[in-house]
Protein backbone atom coordinates (compact mmCIF):
# COMPACT_ATOMS: atom_id res chain seq x y z
CA UNK A 1 0.00 0.00 0.00
CA UNK A 2 1.50 3.39 -0.99
CA UNK A 3 2.68 5.55 1.91
CA UNK A 4 1.01 8.91 2.39
CA UNK A 5 3.08 10.21 5.31
CA UNK A 6 6.79 10.63 5.94
CA UNK A 7 7.54 9.47 9.52
CA UNK A 8 10.94 11.19 9.59
CA UNK A 9 10.27 14.68 8.27
CA UNK A 10 7.13 16.79 7.90
CA UNK A 11 8.57 20.10 6.73
CA UNK A 12 7.36 22.27 3.86
CA UNK A 13 7.49 21.28 0.21
CA UNK A 14 10.61 22.58 -1.55
CA UNK A 15 12.47 22.17 -4.82
CA UNK A 16 13.88 18.89 -3.45
CA UNK A 17 11.05 17.68 -1.16
CA UNK A 18 7.59 16.86 -2.50
CA UNK A 19 5.93 16.45 0.90
CA UNK A 20 6.72 12.73 1.10
CA UNK A 21 10.16 12.08 -0.41
CA UNK A 22 13.33 13.99 -1.17
CA UNK A 23 14.81 14.19 -4.64
CA UNK A 24 17.52 16.02 -6.56
CA UNK A 25 17.81 17.56 -10.02
CA UNK A 26 19.41 14.30 -11.16
CA UNK A 27 17.35 11.42 -9.79
CA UNK A 28 19.06 8.03 -9.42
CA UNK A 29 16.68 5.50 -10.92
CA UNK A 30 15.06 3.04 -8.53
CA UNK A 31 16.68 -0.36 -8.80
CA UNK A 32 14.27 -3.08 -9.84
CA UNK A 33 14.05 -5.91 -7.28
CA UNK A 34 14.70 -8.40 -10.07
CA UNK A 35 17.88 -6.53 -10.96
CA UNK A 36 18.98 -6.60 -7.33
CA UNK A 37 18.33 -10.33 -7.16
CA UNK A 38 20.24 -10.89 -10.41
CA UNK A 39 23.19 -8.86 -9.18
CA UNK A 40 23.37 -10.87 -5.98
CA UNK A 41 22.87 -14.20 -7.72
CA UNK A 42 25.44 -13.83 -10.49
CA UNK A 43 28.88 -14.51 -9.05
CA UNK A 44 30.75 -11.93 -11.09
CA UNK A 45 32.35 -10.20 -8.11
CA UNK A 46 36.14 -10.20 -7.92
CA UNK A 47 37.64 -12.19 -5.07
CA UNK A 48 38.59 -10.21 -1.97
CA UNK A 49 41.17 -11.67 0.43
CA UNK A 50 40.36 -12.61 4.01
CA UNK A 51 40.43 -9.95 6.71
CA UNK A 52 43.84 -8.26 6.82
CA UNK A 53 45.12 -5.60 9.22
CA UNK A 54 45.90 -2.16 7.79
CA UNK A 55 49.51 -1.32 7.08
CA UNK A 56 49.41 0.98 10.09
CA UNK A 57 47.12 2.13 12.89
CA UNK A 58 47.00 5.89 13.17
CA UNK A 59 47.52 7.50 16.58
CA UNK A 60 46.07 10.98 16.06
CA UNK A 61 47.11 13.93 18.21
CA UNK A 62 44.66 15.31 20.73
CA UNK A 63 44.34 18.51 18.67
CA UNK A 64 45.80 19.77 15.40
CA UNK A 65 46.13 23.42 14.41
CA UNK A 66 46.27 22.98 10.63
CA UNK A 67 44.39 20.31 8.66
CA UNK A 68 44.87 16.62 9.37
CA UNK A 69 42.82 13.96 7.56
CA UNK A 70 43.03 10.37 8.82
CA UNK A 71 41.29 7.37 7.28
CA UNK A 72 39.44 5.00 9.61
CA UNK A 73 38.08 2.91 6.77
CA UNK A 74 35.56 2.98 3.90
CA UNK A 75 33.85 6.39 4.29
CA UNK A 76 34.83 7.04 7.93
CA UNK A 77 37.37 9.79 8.46
CA UNK A 78 38.78 11.83 11.32
CA UNK A 79 39.27 15.42 10.20
CA UNK A 80 41.19 17.64 12.62
CA UNK A 81 41.15 21.29 11.59
CA UNK A 82 41.74 24.55 13.48
CA UNK A 83 41.81 22.64 16.76
CA UNK A 84 38.38 21.07 16.12
CA UNK A 85 37.96 17.29 15.83
CA UNK A 86 35.36 16.08 13.32
CA UNK A 87 34.29 12.50 12.65
CA UNK A 88 32.64 11.98 9.28
CA UNK A 89 30.33 8.97 8.83
CA UNK A 90 31.91 6.92 11.64
CA UNK A 91 31.38 3.18 11.12
CA UNK A 92 33.00 0.69 13.49
CA UNK A 93 30.65 -2.23 12.76
CA UNK A 94 32.08 -5.55 11.57
CA UNK A 95 29.16 -6.01 9.16
CA UNK A 96 26.80 -3.70 7.29
CA UNK A 97 23.03 -4.03 7.25
CA UNK A 98 19.89 -4.37 9.33
CA UNK A 99 20.31 -8.07 10.21
CA UNK A 100 22.93 -8.97 12.85
CA UNK A 101 25.54 -11.37 11.49
CA UNK A 102 24.60 -10.72 7.87
CA UNK A 103 25.70 -8.21 5.28
CA UNK A 104 29.13 -7.26 3.90
CA UNK A 105 31.96 -8.18 6.27
CA UNK A 106 34.69 -5.68 7.14
CA UNK A 107 37.82 -6.68 5.21
CA UNK A 108 40.18 -4.41 7.16
CA UNK A 109 39.98 -3.36 10.82
CA UNK A 110 39.46 0.35 11.53
CA UNK A 111 42.65 2.30 10.90
CA UNK A 112 42.09 4.23 14.14
CA UNK A 113 41.08 2.10 17.10
CA UNK A 114 38.03 3.48 18.88
CA UNK A 115 39.95 4.00 22.12
CA UNK A 116 42.67 5.91 20.24
CA UNK A 117 40.26 8.58 18.99
CA UNK A 118 40.84 12.08 20.36
CA UNK A 119 37.95 13.97 21.98
CA UNK A 120 35.32 14.37 19.26
CA UNK A 121 33.65 17.78 18.93
CA UNK A 122 31.23 17.00 16.10
CA UNK A 123 30.00 14.04 14.07
CA UNK A 124 28.98 14.77 10.48
CA UNK A 125 26.59 12.26 8.86
CA UNK A 126 26.11 12.47 5.09
CA UNK A 127 23.15 10.06 4.89
CA UNK A 128 21.60 7.02 6.53
CA UNK A 129 22.86 4.08 4.46
CA UNK A 130 24.42 1.45 6.71
CA UNK A 131 27.93 2.01 5.38
CA UNK A 132 27.70 5.66 6.46
CA UNK A 133 25.47 5.58 9.56
CA UNK A 134 26.48 3.10 12.27
CA UNK A 135 23.98 3.70 15.09
CA UNK A 136 25.89 1.76 17.82
CA UNK A 137 29.05 3.74 17.01
CA UNK A 138 27.16 7.05 17.12
CA UNK A 139 25.60 6.19 20.49
CA UNK A 140 28.96 5.09 21.88
CA UNK A 141 30.60 8.32 20.73
CA UNK A 142 27.74 10.36 22.17
CA UNK A 143 28.09 8.71 25.57
CA UNK A 144 31.83 9.31 25.67
CA UNK A 145 32.14 12.91 24.45
CA UNK A 146 28.66 14.37 23.87
CA UNK A 147 29.69 15.76 20.47
CA UNK A 148 27.40 17.76 18.26
CA UNK A 149 25.77 15.45 15.72
CA UNK A 150 25.05 17.18 12.42
CA UNK A 151 23.03 15.48 9.68
CA UNK A 152 20.62 16.27 6.82
CA UNK A 153 16.86 16.58 7.39
CA UNK A 154 15.01 13.64 8.91
CA UNK A 155 18.04 11.78 10.22
CA UNK A 156 17.47 13.01 13.77
CA UNK A 157 14.40 10.77 13.94
CA UNK A 158 16.37 7.79 12.59
CA UNK A 159 18.98 8.14 15.35
CA UNK A 160 16.56 9.04 18.15
CA UNK A 161 14.59 5.84 17.55
CA UNK A 162 17.57 4.14 19.21
CA UNK A 163 18.09 6.77 21.94
CA UNK A 164 15.22 9.24 22.44
CA UNK A 165 17.41 11.49 24.59
CA UNK A 166 20.17 12.08 22.06
CA UNK A 167 20.52 15.52 20.47
CA UNK A 168 20.88 15.61 16.68
CA UNK A 169 20.97 18.80 14.61
CA UNK A 170 19.50 18.55 11.13
CA UNK A 171 19.88 21.01 8.29
CA UNK A 172 18.78 21.44 4.70
CA UNK A 173 20.92 21.91 1.62
CA UNK A 174 22.31 25.43 1.52
CA UNK A 175 22.32 25.84 5.30
CA UNK A 176 25.32 26.52 7.53
CA UNK A 177 26.17 25.78 11.14
CA UNK A 178 29.05 27.37 13.08
CA UNK A 179 31.40 25.00 14.91
CA UNK A 180 33.82 27.58 16.29
CA UNK A 181 34.82 31.19 15.58
CA UNK A 182 37.20 29.80 12.95
CA UNK A 183 35.10 27.00 11.45
CA UNK A 184 31.72 26.55 9.77
CA UNK A 185 30.05 23.55 8.11
CA UNK A 186 27.74 23.90 5.10
CA UNK A 187 25.39 21.21 3.75
CA UNK A 188 25.28 20.95 -0.03
CA UNK A 189 23.60 18.57 -2.52
CA UNK A 190 24.78 15.17 -3.71
CA UNK A 191 23.28 12.95 -6.41
CA UNK A 192 22.32 10.03 -4.22
CA UNK A 193 19.42 8.73 -2.12
CA UNK A 194 18.67 7.38 1.36
CA UNK A 195 16.99 4.45 3.08
CA UNK A 196 17.56 1.78 5.71
CA UNK A 197 14.73 -0.55 4.72
CA UNK A 198 12.27 -1.39 1.96
CA UNK A 199 9.76 1.38 2.66
CA UNK A 200 11.79 4.48 3.57
CA UNK A 201 13.64 5.24 0.32
CA UNK A 202 14.38 8.98 0.01
CA UNK A 203 12.40 9.86 3.17
CA UNK A 204 15.48 11.42 4.78
CA UNK A 205 17.84 13.84 3.09
CA UNK A 206 21.45 13.16 2.04
CA UNK A 207 24.21 15.70 1.54
CA UNK A 208 27.83 16.61 1.00
CA UNK A 209 29.69 18.88 3.43
CA UNK A 210 31.82 21.97 2.92
CA UNK A 211 34.01 23.08 5.83
CA UNK A 212 35.12 26.72 5.68
CA UNK A 213 37.07 29.22 7.76
CA UNK A 214 37.17 33.05 7.68
CA UNK A 215 40.75 32.91 6.37
CA UNK A 216 39.54 31.28 3.16
CA UNK A 217 40.12 27.59 3.90
CA UNK A 218 37.70 25.28 2.06
CA UNK A 219 37.34 21.50 2.42
CA UNK A 220 34.75 19.73 0.25
CA UNK A 221 33.64 16.28 1.41
CA UNK A 222 31.38 14.01 -0.65
CA UNK A 223 30.09 10.83 1.00
CA UNK A 224 28.22 9.16 -1.88
CA UNK A 225 27.21 10.62 -5.21
CA UNK A 226 26.60 9.80 -8.83
CA UNK A 227 28.08 12.16 -11.39
CA UNK A 228 24.69 12.75 -13.03
CA UNK A 229 24.68 15.86 -15.19
CA UNK A 230 27.62 17.25 -13.20
CA UNK A 231 25.79 20.47 -12.38
CA UNK A 232 26.31 20.48 -8.61
CA UNK A 233 30.11 20.31 -8.65
CA UNK A 234 31.06 23.61 -10.35
CA UNK A 235 28.52 25.20 -8.01
CA UNK A 236 30.82 24.44 -5.06
CA UNK A 237 33.53 26.61 -6.60
CA UNK A 238 31.00 29.34 -7.36
CA UNK A 239 29.77 29.40 -3.76
CA UNK A 240 32.98 28.89 -1.80
CA UNK A 241 35.92 29.37 -4.15
CA UNK A 242 38.36 26.62 -5.07
CA UNK A 243 38.52 23.96 -2.34
CA UNK A 244 41.96 23.48 -0.86
CA UNK A 245 41.03 19.81 -0.46
CA UNK A 246 38.28 17.58 -1.80
CA UNK A 247 37.58 14.20 -0.19
CA UNK A 248 35.80 12.15 -2.84
CA UNK A 249 34.45 8.58 -3.15
CA UNK A 250 36.30 6.28 -5.56
CA UNK A 251 34.85 2.81 -4.87
CA UNK A 252 31.72 0.63 -5.12
CA UNK A 253 31.16 1.33 -8.82
CA UNK A 254 30.86 -2.00 -10.68
CA UNK A 255 28.90 -3.20 -12.61
CA UNK A 256 28.62 0.18 -14.21
CA UNK A 257 25.14 -0.34 -15.69
CA UNK A 258 23.85 -0.84 -12.16
CA UNK A 259 26.01 1.52 -10.08
CA UNK A 260 26.30 4.52 -12.40
CA UNK A 261 23.21 6.14 -10.89
CA UNK A 262 24.48 5.61 -7.33
CA UNK A 263 28.26 5.98 -7.17
CA UNK A 264 30.95 7.66 -9.25
CA UNK A 265 33.86 5.64 -10.56
CA UNK A 266 37.45 6.93 -10.24
CA UNK A 267 37.38 8.69 -13.62
CA UNK A 268 34.22 10.55 -12.61
CA UNK A 269 35.78 11.41 -9.25
CA UNK A 270 38.68 13.01 -11.12
CA UNK A 271 36.14 14.98 -13.15
CA UNK A 272 34.50 16.19 -9.91
CA UNK A 273 37.91 17.38 -8.72
CA UNK A 274 38.31 19.36 -11.93
CA UNK A 275 34.73 20.66 -11.87
CA UNK A 276 34.98 22.06 -8.34
CA UNK A 277 38.56 23.26 -8.86
CA UNK A 278 40.03 21.43 -5.87
CA UNK A 279 43.76 21.95 -5.46
CA UNK A 280 44.20 18.44 -4.05
CA UNK A 281 41.93 15.44 -3.61
CA UNK A 282 41.87 12.29 -1.52
CA UNK A 283 39.87 9.15 -2.25
CA UNK A 284 37.74 7.18 0.20
CA UNK A 285 34.87 4.62 0.03
CA UNK A 286 36.98 1.67 -1.10
CA UNK A 287 38.79 -1.44 0.14
CA UNK A 288 36.95 -2.03 3.44
CA UNK A 289 33.53 -3.55 2.63
CA UNK A 290 32.88 -5.61 -0.50
CA UNK A 291 29.62 -4.05 -1.64
CA UNK A 292 30.04 -4.31 -5.42
CA UNK A 293 31.93 -6.26 -8.06
CA UNK A 294 35.30 -4.56 -8.48
CA UNK A 295 38.41 -6.09 -6.91
CA UNK A 296 39.63 -4.70 -3.60
CA UNK A 297 42.59 -2.87 -5.15
CA UNK A 298 40.78 -1.80 -8.34
CA UNK A 299 39.80 1.72 -7.20
CA UNK A 300 43.36 3.06 -6.68
CA UNK A 301 44.52 1.37 -9.89
CA UNK A 302 41.62 2.84 -11.87
CA UNK A 303 42.27 6.21 -10.22
CA UNK A 304 45.91 6.12 -11.33
CA UNK A 305 44.81 5.36 -14.90
CA UNK A 306 42.26 8.18 -14.86
CA UNK A 307 44.90 10.65 -13.68
CA UNK A 308 47.33 9.46 -16.33
CA UNK A 309 44.66 9.85 -19.01
CA UNK A 310 44.20 13.46 -17.89
CA UNK A 311 47.93 14.17 -17.68
CA UNK A 312 47.61 14.84 -13.94
CA UNK A 313 50.24 13.88 -11.35
CA UNK A 314 49.35 10.96 -9.12
CA UNK A 315 49.92 12.95 -5.94
CA UNK A 316 47.20 15.44 -6.95
CA UNK A 317 44.55 12.85 -6.05
CA UNK A 318 45.64 10.16 -3.60
CA UNK A 319 43.60 7.19 -2.33
CA UNK A 320 43.48 6.90 1.46
CA UNK A 321 43.67 3.46 3.05
CA UNK A 322 42.86 2.61 6.69
CA UNK A 323 45.40 4.14 9.06
CA UNK A 324 46.74 6.62 6.52
CA UNK A 325 46.90 10.28 7.54
CA UNK A 326 47.90 13.48 5.76
CA UNK A 327 48.81 16.80 7.33
CA UNK A 328 48.27 20.00 5.38
CA UNK A 329 48.30 23.75 6.00
CA UNK A 330 44.97 25.46 6.58
CA UNK A 331 44.05 29.08 5.99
Amino acid sequence: MPQSRNPFYDGPVSDHFDGLRFHSSFEPRANNLLELAWMNAVKAARYWPAVTPPARFDLPPRRFGGLRIAMIGHASLLVQVCGVNLLIDPVYADRLGPVPGAGPLRAQPPGIRFDDLPPIDAILITHNHYDHMDIPAILRLARRWEPRIIAPLGNDVVIRRHDPGITVETHDWGERTVLSPRLSVHLEPAFHWSGRGMADRRMTLWCSFVVTSPGGGVLYHVGDTAYGDGSIFPRIRELFGRPDVAILPIGAYEPRWFMRAQHVNPAEAVQIMLDCGARRAFGHHWGTFQMTYEAQEAPPLDLARALEDRGMPRDSFQPLGPGMAVELPWR
